[in-house]
């Protein structure tokens, strides 16, 4: 009878445990159900490789790549030439004979090949293989697992376990490489030296090697204006430590000149940020900051270095006020993707060069030459405009007998073709489009290889396609084909494209072309099946006006995967300014933490356009929010969503939020505090609210600073605008602010700022920092999603899991 009784009572209990655990399951919200199906971890398994990134190797064209789809990682081995595309090896055969030389075990969907590389053989490849064997611990040194390295011959498919390479060479970063790789320069104890080729592949196997001989350049590097000063300064004690650090230059093409631009930021003021949880003290971290508008401001110094006497000369520059130089650096070829030691080489012949000149309003922008010996540089080409400019790197010809240029001029970007004393010969586009880069020049063919958008009628202005054109203007001609957004890569002898093509609503796909556009083989379609299966959709495309009602924006409507279009849901606006880029996703993008991921939760979430937003439109475009930073893009969201309730019921026009990060959030706190009544909540993060104490760059470029010369002939620049702590005061709807406390780049003042004219206004408002992260937030970023879908749910919805544990990655 006994036990008759405790077999019930556990029974009892039993069921009372089952249907708490019941209760507890019902009492999970929809939405944050429907979000754990697509974390960051789980994402990682549903979606693989969406790009093929091609490796140039080989005389005839050929290119290998990397691709992983759910069946697990291919290497393929492509020749456009002869139409092929064949696997490197055979992934079952590779499998068993690394588990035979490794002992460890492998299978064809899961093999640990990493650092593939080819030899300039055509038909050698190296790579490494890491085993899960200790490897013999060294004195002083961290215990690594056991590294194998093997050469595979693609031929005859035969697999060299090289085991008399104990390891790969380290790939030392400090080093600059003449093109004749007979000299390597350096940055140490704030100076430049010099070591041979042959000394610095001594390095590579051992940095203390005392027989590396080293000649020192120079002797007068000091703090703040010395050869290899690093950004942070934490300890001053270490900049000279002896240690070899790289340092910016270009080369000659014939390695007797070195060009190099040292930047004397003595005068700056120093910006300081303290992580309070270092151990076992916090610490503090120093580094150079020029804010808008500042006097005290970096000076660039020109040097070039003859190797032939080891001397030094500088060169005279100046046209401007806190001016700003950059020498011209030849494009690397394809096939020196990846590869060790590629020198970077100057623009031009063996003793010119060119170089772009900048005043600091960006007003104006010269294009000079320097001819060694000479005392100063020339310019041959000046540009002006009463708003900034932007430029692209020159395409030069002819050892630089010829350049192509990129200007803004007409309102439009396009190419003009000049000679080497910048005498205009040609334009060689026009129209109202935007070209955005020169991807090749084929100069026997007198071809340019270019890309460029909004060229096609009725076609979205923001995808890219390649065309090529006659350096002489004509015979233009688009080569990529369909409504889509192309990223292409062309093979150094101007015989093939590779073109990765997709929509935002499409898997993406990869072909190849030949320079005529003429399609030669299809490569991939992204493997979408895990995903899919997931409940996967794409977002959709949606077009509205400005608020000017003439001015097309483009944007991008996430729903939830569960959409139900009976219900109203409330609307989410994900926000960035510009105007160097804005916040939408043109090409097939990975799900984010800012869009779909935060749909799944149970929002409409948009991005969308901006007069003022993005550079590849017109000049009107791109410059309307001049002098006006806080306030332009605002009321062009305001009226985009209120077009969007109107064609769609299920937009909730009463319960609209808003975020955004870095430029993004000093926007949304913006839109909150000026339109109170439309904007219900806002997500702030690291948001440069103050911008006058952001970089002077960002905020001088994109806002404007007006240089201002006394009648004594002194220059002064004068910089005003209006800032988010000056509408705190307006708020009344619910703002969580969220910074990481160690950010460097929008300082954590600018929030502070906000926080405390909140907190004078009595403001009530909610704030997050995050410990130990810089910028982007790294690895609490799934962290604070987790907190952006609690702040949303809870003021927009009304419900929210506060109260259970943030969710595993």
């Amino acid at each position: 009878m006994i036990m008759k009784r405790f077999v019930m009572a556990i029974a009892l209990a039993s069921g009372l445990l089952f249907s708490g655990v019941m209760a507890k399951a019902q009492d999970r919200l929809p939405g944050y159900i429907q979000a754990e199906k697509f974390t960051q971890d789980k994402l990682g398994t549903m979606l693989f490789s969406t790009m093929v990134d091609p490796h140039w190797f080989g005389e005839e064209g050929c290119f290998w790549y990397e691709y992983k789809t759910s069946e697990g990682t291919f290497w393929y081995v492509v020749n456009p030439a002869a139409k092929t595309k064949k696997p490197l090896f055979d992934r079952d055969e590779m499998a068993s004979q690394l588990t035979e030389k490794v002992r460890d075990p492998y299978d064809a969907r899961h093999l640990p090949i990493r650092n593939l590389k080819a030899k300039e053989d055509g038909r050698t490849f190296t790579f490494e293989v890491v085993s899960s064997k200790d490897a013999p611990k060294e004195k002083g040194k961290k215990t690594k697992k056991e590294t194998f390295y093997f050469s595979y011959d693609y031929p005859t498919g035969k697999l060299t376990h090289l085991e008399d390479q104990e390891e790969e060479p380290k790939r030392l970063r400090w080093g600059s490489v003449s093109p004749d790789k007979k000299t390597v320069i350096y940055a140490k104890d704030l100076n430049l030296y010099r070591m041979s080729y042959e000394d610095y592949l001594k390095a590579k196997k051992d940095e203390k090697d005392s027989t590396i001989v080293e000649i020192q350049l120079t002797t007068d590097g000091v703090e703040d204006f010395g050869f290899g000063m690093p950004y942070n300064r934490m300890n001053t004690d270490t900049l000279c430590n002896g240690k070899r650090r790289s340092v910016y230059g270009v080369w000659s093409p014939d390695s007797r000149h070195f060009a190099t631009i040292l930047t004397d930021n003595r005068a700056v003021k120093d910006l300081w940020v303290i992580d309070v949880t270092a151990k076992p003290r916090p610490t503090l971290e120093t580094y150079k900051y020029q804010m808008p508008g500042e006097k005290e401001a970096p000076i660039e110094h020109l040097y070039v270095f003859d190797m032939q006497d080891n001397s030094r000369k500088e060169i005279r520059t100046s046209a401007f006020k806190d001016q700003t130089i950059e020498i011209e650096t030849r494009p690397y070829e394809q096939k020196q993707r990846g590869m060790e030691d590629v020198a970077r080489v100057w623009q031009g012949d063996d003793s010119r060069f060119f170089m772009t000149r900048s005043s600091r309003d960006l007003h104006r922008i010269d294009l000079c030459t320097y001819t060694v010996g000479q005392d100063s540089i020339v310019p041959i080409i000046e540009e002006r405009m009463n708003t900034y400019q932007e430029t692209r790197p020159i395409k030069t010809l002819g050892g630089g007998k010829e350049l192509i240029q990129w200007s803004e001029r007409d309102g439009w970007a396009h190419l003009y073709l000049y000679d080497d004393k910048g005498n205009l010969k040609n334009r060689i586009t026009k129209g109202p489009w935007h070209v955005e880069n020169v991807v090749k020049v084929d100069e026997k063919a007198r071809v340019a290889y270019f890309t460029a958008n909004g060229r096609n009628e009725g076609e979205n202005p923001y995808y890219e396609h390649l065309y090529r054109v006659n350096l002489d203007g004509t015979g233009l001609v688009q080569l990529t084909k369909g409504d889509f957004f192309h990223e292409v890569a062309v093979d150094d002898d101007a015989r093939f494209i590779l073109d990765n093509y997709s929509r935002i609503d499409s898997v993406p796909v990869a072909v190849v072309l030949d320079n005529k556009g003429n399609k030669v083989m299809d490569l991939q379609e992204s493997d979408f099946s895990q995903l899919f299966a997931n409940g996967y959709k794409f977002p959709e495309l949606f077009t509205v006006k400005a608020a000017d009602g003439v001015t097309d924006l483009y944007g991008v409507m996430y729903k939830p995967f569960d959409f139900d279009s009976t219900k109203v849901y409330p609307i989410v606006d994900y926000v960035y300014p510009g105007p160097q880029v804005e916040a939408v996703y043109y090409p097939f993008t990975r799900m984010s933490v800012r869009t779909d991921r935060l749909a799944q939760a149970g929002f409409i979430v948009i991005s969308v356009g901006q007069r003022g937003g993005h550079p590849s439109r017109s000049k009107w475009y791109h410059n309307y929010g001049y002098g006006n930073m806080r306030d332009y893009p605002l009321a062009d969201h305001k009226y985009a969503i209120e077009q969007l309730a109107n064609r769609h019921s299920f937009i909730d026009i009463e319960r609209v939020g808003i975020h955004g990060h870095s430029g993004g959030g000093f926007m949304s706190t913006a839109a909150i505090c000026q339109y109170p009544d439309f904007f219900k909540v806002a997500v702030s993060c690291a948001g440069n609210h103050d911008n006058n104490i952001y970089n002077r760059w960002w905020s001088e470029t994109h806002h404007g600073v007006k240089e201002v010369v006394s009648d004594q002939g002194d220059t002064t620049f004068v910089y005003k605008i209006a800032t988010n702590p000056e509408i705190a005061g307006n708020l009344k709807g619910h703002l969580l602010l969220v910074h990481g406390d160690i950010d460097n780049n929008v300082h954590p003042g600018n929030t502070m700022r906000v926080v405390e004219a909140l907190i004078r206004a009595n403001k009530r408002f909610d704030m997050l920092m995050l410990p130990k992260q810089r910028h982007s937030f790294g690895d609490m970023n799934e962290y604070f999603y987790w907190r952006l879908v609690d702040y949303f749910s809870e003021h927009l919805r009304g419900e929210s899991e506060k109260s259970v544990d943030i969710p595993k990655r």
